[in-house]
């Protein structure tokens, strides 16, 4: 088989897998309204419940993202999805309350993390170039489509059969990832790193790498914007429509903007990669930054407007926020060093997950410091995303990371160069 078509074989492989192993990604978070009252639960250990996912993928993501420059990733795959699909059928079939819940959900978490940033790295690994910026964009695809759909798989088989049966196919799509992984991606041994090889936990050259790094922090405050809105676009869109007229928001009920938002949302990440190709990775970036960090100041203030506008002005947010999600993965991977790259992208899953974490709390702490949800108190809350974009800016600029090979800018500079001189 030629090499192209084993490589386009092992794409396609991959991406479907992480398809597959995300319809069950937000099955959990669809059904809380229905184990809140089925287990007894506070809003306050609902949230723990999901929360401690995030928690879970941060603290082991280091580890085993790192352990790809070691190991095959497809073995580290391949055990984390096996756990996955024991985490849901556990959730559903063994949990009874808060804390057998927490543990499986936690579970969950941990399989992610050995199955988002290695399966990354595994593609990353048989590509290059411009296709390795494609594939990582496919990649996102593959995962933002499956993960925006597993809101309604869950809701629906929820309505028809029961809770416990709507997470079964989060545990059998994780079970169908490992069968496509085991037999359609050929293993790889890991590519040895130039010079003595750094400990396992030692990120001090990852960190030293200006170009990953800055790719790595433009990814922490992008996670924070996004997180923030994705936990708080229905609670601020029924905010906005209580505002308006009576029935005029029920066609297009919060729920349904949010769904299709996360759709739009994976059509603008392929995109925003395309057009970061074509005319340069940072200027791309920086422009995003710069119009997403406006969108961020004004976009609370848009619950005054009939609910339609602000819908509207949502949709147009959230195309913004996901257009550089691509961009800045590739970049990251595509400026680590031979050998290192599990551990760049491990720092740089590790910093994304964080702000993911942080975002959606600074914004409730700001609507509870600021008097509950009001006009003004959403304005402020969302307003706080345009600090954390400014000095996400600032360390962009500063660490002025390289394009990379077959973006335009690099492609440009590379033909005006002079050529070299002939004895």
């Amino acid at each position: 088989m030629p090499a192209v078509s084993r490589l386009n074989r092992a794409v396609v492989v991959m991406c479907a897998a992480q398809a597959c192993a995300q319809i069950g990604a937000f099955g959990v978070a669809a059904l809380i309204p229905t184990l809140i009252p089925a287990w007894s639960l506070s809003n306050t250990e609902a949230g723990w419940i999901s929360g401690i996912y995030y928690a879970a993928y941060t603290l082991v993501v280091p580890l085993l993202s790192s352990l790809t420059d070691r190991v095959d990733p497809k073995r580290i795959y391949l055990g984390s999805v096996a756990l996955t699909a024991v985490a849901f059928a556990g959730f559903a079939w063994v949990a009874t309350g808060f804390w057998s819940a927490l543990a499986f959900r936690a579970l969950m978490g941990v399989g992610w993390a050995g199955s988002y940033m290695p399966g990354l790295k595994a593609l990353s690994d048989v590509t290059e170039g411009p296709q390795q910026s494609r594939a990582v964009a496919a990649h996102a695809a593959a995962v933002g489509i499956s993960g925006a759909l597993s809101f309604g798989v869950a809701g629906a088989v929820n309505v028809r059969l029961g809770w416990q049966w709507a997470l079964v196919p989060g545990a059998l799509g994780a079970a169908l990832a490992f069968a496509l992984v085991l037999i359609g991606l050929p293993a790889r041994p890991p590519r040895t790193s130039s010079g003595p090889r750094a400990a396992l936990l030692d990120f001090r050259p990852v960190l030293r790498n200006r170009s990953a790094l800055a790719y790595s922090l433009a990814y922490c405050v992008h996670t924070w914007e996004m997180s923030a809105l994705r936990a708080w676009v229905v609670t601020f869109l029924t905010f906005a429509a209580a505002q308006s007229a009576a029935g005029t928001w029920v066609v297009l009920a919060p729920a349904t903007v949010a769904s299709v938002m996360g759709l739009l949302g994976v059509w603008a990440s392929v995109w925003g990669n395309e057009l970061a190709i074509r005319f340069g990775r940072r200027r791309f970036i920086l422009g995003t930054m710069f119009a997403s960090a406006a969108m961020a100041g004004v976009i609370g203030f848009s619950a005054a407007l009939p609910y339609a506008g602000a819908a509207a002005l949502i949709l147009v947010y959230a195309m913004l926020i996901w257009s550089d999600s691509s961009s800045l993965t590739a970049g990251s991977a595509g400026s680590a060093e031979p050998g290192r790259r599990g551990a760049t992208l491990a720092v740089h899953s590790t910093l994304g997950y964080a702000g993911g974490f942080l975002g959606p709390l600074a914004l409730g702490a700001m609507l509870d410091l600021f008097g509950g949800p009001s006009v003004l108190s959403w304005g402020i809350a969302f307003g706080h995303v345009t600090i954390a974009l400014l000095l996400g800016t600032l360390a962009f600029v500063w660490l002025r990371p390289a394009d990379l090979a077959g973006d335009r800018s690099m492609t440009a500079a590379v033909a005006a160069a002079p050529p070299p001189n002939r004895a």
